[in-house]
């Protein structure tokens, strides 16, 4: 159903910065291979297909059948003959005249300055892009992502066919299970994924309202049903306990499983009276919780035009013991960095803590120092909506549900590799 563009979220779009930001990322390169589209080089011409959709010429003789000379757009599935394409040279004048003004300093205009962490980890080094995979026919709107460590295996729940698809660190599919369905061994509409340090998967489904718990080739082990209105966040404590935010009812639960038995053993709802609580994530070292709430404005927030449409986000940090240690909300956070934060996920970096900003394709360091919270930026290059955070061995992963991609951020001087592969902790 259409509506009616948020006037101020409309005009946040068309400032300079945004501008070129959305041009670089959605019409100058091409949405397969992710390469910049370039004249000078026959393979990464912009070619239009019949369809309307725009590859690199590479792209096009990859995907088509070497005999009948045909390939499905990767976008609409419609059946397209290589041999009628055409050079999209708007695209190409597009890109001519933004290189012939544009300063060198503003080649990505929200790439990430370096912070400087006092702890070790993601913070301390300054990310640059990596590598991408996905796409959408591969991943079709992604909404959780989740990697086992020991394996450098990761996991990310869309909604295809096969809900939950396995991949290894060069973005190679491995594995896809949790077929679409109703039952309690198929997955109906998953929001989020964890797995535990023994390699069980767990997901929560929004359609039958339940947690599912997968083994590692996606045998299904166990549904929990019990005490949910709408389970949505999901991440497993160092003892494999699972951590679950309940949307509707407000909660977090903290559930232990026997999965050799597929029982609950106990299930408890240690915090409750949060406001839609949805991202939730749980430090291995410390124990310490973070969960992200979306509040509406009323909720001690001064009612403004600007967050008539776009309600605020509060992320709430507690102790192993579920006592509250801090809160802040991206009311507050937006006074520090003068931009329309909302907060769509949430990672621990060591002791810092790492968010993704799903209004400005951003993802920022939170580091509390003594009663105050610094926000610094960590990387901005390539991301249109960030919805899942993955941090492991100085590495970032990214869920990107603009493009349908998961994307790998690496310390600058690992960035020699298109795919580089992670190290076993």
């Amino acid at each position: 159903m259409a509506t009616n563009p948020d006037p101020q979220q409309f005009q946040a779009c068309l400032t300079p910065e945004g501008v070129l930001r959305d041009i670089q990322i959605n019409l100058l390169e091409c949405k397969v291979c992710f390469e910049k589209f370039c004249t000078q080089q026959r393979g990464r011409r912009p070619q239009n297909l019949s369809c309307g959709h725009v590859l690199c010429l590479e792209c096009i003789k990859t995907l088509s059948h070497p005999l009948l000379k045909m390939l499905e757009c990767p976008f609409c599935r419609q059946l397209c003959s290589a041999d009628s394409t055409s050079h999209c040279q708007a695209l190409c004048d597009l890109q001519e005249l933004l290189l012939s003004w544009r300063p060198e300093s503003s080649a990505h205009p929200h790439k990430a300055k370096q912070s400087v962490s006092l702890a070790a980890g993601i913070n301390s080094t300054g990310l640059s892009f990596s590598a991408a995979f996905g796409s959408w026919g591969t991943l079709i709107n992604p909404t959780g992502i989740a990697i086992l460590g020991s394996a450098g295996t990761i996991f990310v729940v869309h909604g295809g066919e096969k809900r939950v698809l396995v991949f290894n660190t060069r973005g190679r599919e491995l594995n896809s299970f949790g077929p679409s369905g109703k039952s309690s061994e198929e997955v109906c509409y998953p929001v989020d994924v964890a797995v535990t340090l023994s390699g069980y998967v767990v997901v929560t489904d929004a359609g039958d309202k339940s947690v599912k718990i997968f083994t590692y080739r996606g045998k299904h082990v166990l549904t929990v049903k019990e005490s949910f209105q709408m389970p949505w966040g999901v991440d497993t404590d160092c003892s494999e306990h699972i951590l679950v935010s309940d949307t509707l009812a407000g909660t977090l639960s903290h559930v232990r499983v026997d999965v050799g038995l597929g029982v609950v053993v106990d299930h408890r709802v240690p915090v409750s009276e949060l406001q839609h609580p949805k991202a939730v994530a749980c430090c291995q070292a410390s124990g310490n919780m973070a969960v992200i709430e979306h509040c509406s404005d009323d909720d001690h927030q001064p009612v403004t035009h600007h967050h008539h449409h776009h309600h605020h986000t509060r992320l709430k940090v507690f102790s192993k013991d579920f006592h509250l240690l801090y809160e802040t909300d991206s009311f507050r956070l937006t006074m520090q960095s003068t931009l329309r934060l909302r907060m769509s996920s949430v990672v621990f970096d060591g002791g810092d803590l790492l968010v993704a900003d799903s209004t400005e394709g951003m993802i920022w360091s939170l580091r509390r120092l003594q009663d105050d919270l610094l926000l610094t930026p960590l990387v901005g290059d390539r991301l249109t909506r960030p919805v899942g955070l993955v941090s492991f061995n100085d590495t970032l992963l990214v869920l990107d549900a603009g493009d349908h991609t998961v994307k790998i951020y690496c310390p600058e001087s690992d960035v020699g590799s298109k795919h580089p592969s992670f190290k076993s902790s």
